[in-house]
């Protein structure tokens, strides 16, 4: 099939992927969408940015009844991961009339999340240790529930999950739509699908972990160089962004304070982070108002940036499959990525895991730190933060029109907007945010005044 129009999807959904720009489904898309809108059950396999998400979201967005209650849920293993996968759903249903999808995980007031469900959202999409708390207090009702997605099963499992996904599934109707999506299949993994799907269509796409336009180059350095390396190799390259990853959060702190000192526009995301920070960090790193973003593995997981150019492993990861997730944040949807590692004369012996997994030989460079070139990533947008978010009934037009309205900043030095239930920041062009600060200071957007302010840490 060439484009979505072949199946049958509602008028709505056609016309939410025609205003995204999308028109030829990926072939996990292609491999999984008939059985996805026949009801059946799905055990699929993809790597990462192959377009999963989007499949599962118009599977269940396709089953949703007019009737009250929450029809479907979507289980993932990292706040960032479930944001997005609900920011998708969103995107995807944006022609849907009063469809409320919510994100549910820990790090917010559960008292917050209580008060959301008073009106029921139809879409759910959560962690399990939230959504099982929630299910547990009664203030989530699973009754009218139809579609269950487990999304990165293999990253649940590995995070100690299983428990909390078994006590979730004991309370879903029996009669429901099972969706599994996992980027390897390890026992545990097919024993979860034996558990709770019913005669599953297998869609096994991407098994081989190599890629041929994303090139790896691994450099040998000693343990207390790694900084001038990181520092020389990204001056030196010169990429739009790039995600550099360390093991430990205490790394991710040092790593990021030496790039800051440096020059570099950074910012760190990790586990020690408060919510709002950690979403911050994200919209700072997607609106390309930061160019360096130094994350641990958890943290980064399901983190989506378009046309990302590279990703620098610190420290080589201790397994060779989250090597593996490393390399699969560049290179997305066939464009071509580059990944580096710094390694250490220690992790030696990491490499000829990595080689076995990924199916070939590492390509070493050497690097002189004799001399360090030093130019830093400085970014060409900043982020304004505007008190008022979903709950005020505030969108993206609104915040664009206000910008746009009198001519005070134009469309194309306005970036990308991100709406928060109570917040929204907006990408500006560097060049332009402090008219464009008090614009929206001055004027009013929807007729109300908000506090407005510059995002900078």
């Amino acid at each position: 099939m060439s484009d979505f129009t072949q199946w049958p999807l509602r008028p709505e959904l056609l016309e939410a992927l025609a205003g995204q720009g999308i028109s030829a489904p990926t072939p996990i898309q292609q491999a999984s969408l008939a059985d996805i809108l026949a009801g059946r059950d799905v055990l699929g396999q993809a790597k990462t940015g192959s377009g999963k998400t989007l499949a599962f979201a118009l599977g269940l967005l396709s089953r949703l009844q007019p009737v009250p209650g929450v029809q479907a849920l979507v289980l993932c293993p990292t706040r960032e991961l479930a944001d997005q996968v609900a920011q998708a759903v969103r995107r995807a249903a944006a022609r849907l009339p009063n469809l409320k999808v919510s994100a549910f995980y820990g790090g917010i007031p559960l008292r917050v999340h209580v008060e959301s469900l008073v009106h029921e959202p139809a879409v759910v999409v959560g962690t399990p240790g939230r959504v099982l708390e929630l299910i547990e207090t009664g203030a989530l009702k699973p009754d009218a529930l139809n579609t269950l997605v487990l999304d990165e099963a293999d990253r649940m499992l590995d995070m100690g999950f299983e428990p909390a996904i078994q006590a979730i599934c004991k309370t879903l109707p029996a009669r429901r739509q099972t969706l599994l999506f996992s980027a390897t299949f390890p026992e545990a993994v097919r024993a979860l699908s034996k558990g709770y799907q019913r005669e599953p269509s297998e869609i096994l796409l991407d098994a081989d972990t190599r890629s041929e336009h994303i090139e790896q180059l691994f450099f040998e350095v000693p343990g207390n160089r790694k900084n001038d390396a990181l520092v020389q190799l990204l001056g030196r390259l010169q990429p739009a962004q790039a995600l550099v990853f360390c093991n430990t959060k205490l790394d991710c702190q040092s790593v990021e304070q030496h790039l800051a000192k440096a020059g570099f526009d950074v910012t760190a995301l990790h586990g020690d982070l408060e919510q709002r920070e950690r979403d911050e960090a994200m919209v700072r790193f997607q609106n390309g108002s930061v160019r360096v973003l130094v994350a641990t593995d958890v943290a980064a997981r399901g983190l989506d940036v378009a046309g990302l150019e590279l990703v620098l492993s610190y420290e080589l990861a201790h397994q060779a499959d989250v090597h593996v997730h490393r390399v699969g944040r560049t290179g997305r949807a066939g464009m071509a990525g580059r990944a580096l590692a710094l390694v250490a004369p220690a992790e030696i012996g990491r490499v000829k895991a990595i080689e076995e997994q990924m199916g070939f030989s590492a390509q070493w460079q050497r690097i002189d730190l004799g001399q360090i070139a030093l130019k830093p990533l400085k970014a060409e947008w900043r982020t304004l933060i505007i008190d008022a978010g979903r709950k005020d009934k505030l969108r993206p037009g609104d915040i664009l029109g206000a910008l746009t309205g009198k001519q005070a900043v134009a469309g194309a030095d306005v970036g990308k907007i991100a709406l928060f239930d109570t917040r929204a920041y907006v990408g500006i062009r560097r060049a332009v945010a402090d008219k464009a600060l008090q614009t929206l200071r001055q004027d009013k957007i929807k007729g109300r005044n908000f506090r407005v302010r510059v995002l900078d840490h």
